[in-house]
């Protein structure tokens, strides 16, 4: 990861070809020697896994074009199967309930700061973007209370922090400080729901 986020401060574009692919891969990798085969579970969140790494390379190329709109596609539906995943853990309804709420509150916030900024026909993709997002962070905290899986819910608010930093580089400010924190945020996040796959050996 050291070498991407040093190819995205010197916007050397082969070595983000290189080093995304990566580091995308070294967490499908870690998910697999964890023992994602293992169980059902493990199986969903790897194929999750997957779809976040196809999403990561359809996101490479700069602007707002057709592979990106694809990489949205492929992330939100990593999002969803990350939901299946986390929805076959015991859920504490209570647990989703305030989750829910806390992410209605931050998804509010996020659209008012991002709808002046976007273009018209990126507003239905984004809107579908929040909700999905949305509810694997609310479903994601309904495991870290029910199954007790901690883990789960924090790598599931790392992620969606981490993707803000994508939003805000594509539709208010391309700026290196955007992947300086959210890189590792995204990575740390993928590494964190991959190691959860060991506990359901």
């Amino acid at each position: 990861m050291t070498c991407l986020i040093a190819s995205e401060r010197r916007d050397w574009q082969p070595g983000v070809w290189l080093f995304k692919p990566l580091a995308s891969a070294s967490f499908l990798w870690a998910a697999l020697a964890w023992g994602a085969m293992d169980s059902t579970y493990g199986r969903l969140v790897l194929g999750a896994l997957s779809l976040c790494a196809v999403g990561d390379v359809l996101l490479i190329p700069g602007g707002r074009g057709r592979a990106f709109l694809l990489g949205i596609g492929s992330f939100l539906l990593g999002h969803l199967v990350f939901v299946v995943a986390f929805v076959s853990l015991d859920i504490s309804k209570a647990g989703v309930a305030g989750g829910a709420f806390a992410v209605s509150v931050v998804a509010l916030l996020v659209w008012n700061w991002l709808r002046p900024k976007l273009p018209s026909g990126f507003r239905v993709p984004v809107i579908t973007y929040l909700v999905v997002i949305g509810v694997m962070v609310a479903v994601a905290m309904g495991a870290a209370f029910g199954a007790g899986m901690v883990v789960v819910g924090i790598g599931a608010v790392m992620f969606a922090a981490s993707d803000l930093s994508v939003a805000r580089r594509r539709f208010i400010a391309s700026r290196f400080i955007e992947q300086l924190w959210g890189l590792p945020l995204y990575f740390g996040a993928q590494f964190l729901l991959a190691s959860t796959v060991a506990v359901q050996m």
